[in-house]
């Protein structure tokens, strides 16, 4: 979990911890946990221990801004994958403390963290009424519950970059009432076993109110599950129309296109020298 990441809107990944909480629906197959449980690590749940690292882990993002600097261009980091940076654990803290220091020791790194705890960000950051140029607050949402409980307070943070990632889409969403407030909106089908299909007509709305109001959108693909027909009645249930062909086959195509978009940042980074 780490350089050159396979997840196709970071350029690399990093984890101060691994471990978590199942929290909401889009937690139930969560793919941390699997991948956790892969290498051995019981480390999901309030009761067990995090996984935590050493210093040659906490080096990387300091070879990463160095790589910028070099090539003149910003990069792109998603933490945590592994773990959830907002969780209200005690035992975390002093690894978040680290994090903090290590996000300004990388001027030339743009942080996106993504949480599923909006409500935790401005309690547990150490930026208060402005946050660092370089740090992108970004939540998790899958379902409309999802979006009425988080939007609220993830568009209170003072960041310069506000984002939503829509992974798994397990059910229709209107994120209108927000998107004054949002400048990127990732969406994406569940995949791995137990998927649950996502109908297109949700995506379709989403990208189709990105586009209103001007709000970059990418979408990271359809999931397990590719739609077996064109023309799809909004009112039958995705289940009968779905058909499982796995990620790779299914792709990330909506409407015949790929859509890659990024915010536009209006007050544009310059790259520091140390």
């Amino acid at each position: 979990m780490g350089k050159s990441s396979s997840i196709e809107w970071t350029d690399h990944t990093f984890n101060p911890w691994w471990g978590c909480v199942k929290v909401s629906p889009g937690c139930v197959h969560c793919y941390a946990e699997t991948w956790a449980k892969r290498y051995g690590n019981n480390i999901w749940g309030n009761k067990m221990p995090r996984k935590i690292f050493g210093e040659s882990h906490w080096r990387e993002p300091l070879k990463w801004n160095e790589q910028a600097l070099r090539e003149n261009r910003r990069m792109r980091v998603f933490c945590a994958s592994m773990a959830d940076v907002f969780e209200d654990n005690s035992t975390i803290e002093p690894e978040r403390q680290k994090l903090w220091k290590l996000i300004e020791s990388t001027p030339n790194l743009d942080w996106l963290l993504l949480t599923k705890r909006p409500e935790n960000m401005q309690l547990f950051a150490p930026w208060k009424t402005q946050w660092p140029l370089n740090v992108w607050a970004m939540t998790s949402v899958e379902n409309q519950a999802m979006v009425n409980q988080r939007l609220p307070y993830i568009t209170q943070v003072p960041a310069h970059v506000i984002g939503l990632s829509i992974e798994p889409l397990i059910g229709p969403v209107n994120l209108s009432p927000w998107l004054d407030k949002v400048k990127w909106v990732i969406v994406g089908g569940e995949s791995g076993p137990g998927a649950r299909p996502m109908h297109p007509s949700w995506v379709t709305k989403v990208h189709e109110d990105c586009a209103k109001a001007g709000v970059a959108f990418f979408f990271k693909q359809w999931g397990q599950f590719l739609p077996s027909i064109n023309e799809v009645d909004e009112s039958v249930p995705c289940s009968t129309f779905m058909i499982n062909v796995g990620k790779k086959k299914a792709g990330r195509q909506l409407n015949g296109t790929t859509w890659n978009q990024f915010p536009i940042i209006t007050n544009s980074i310059p790259i520091q020298m140390r």
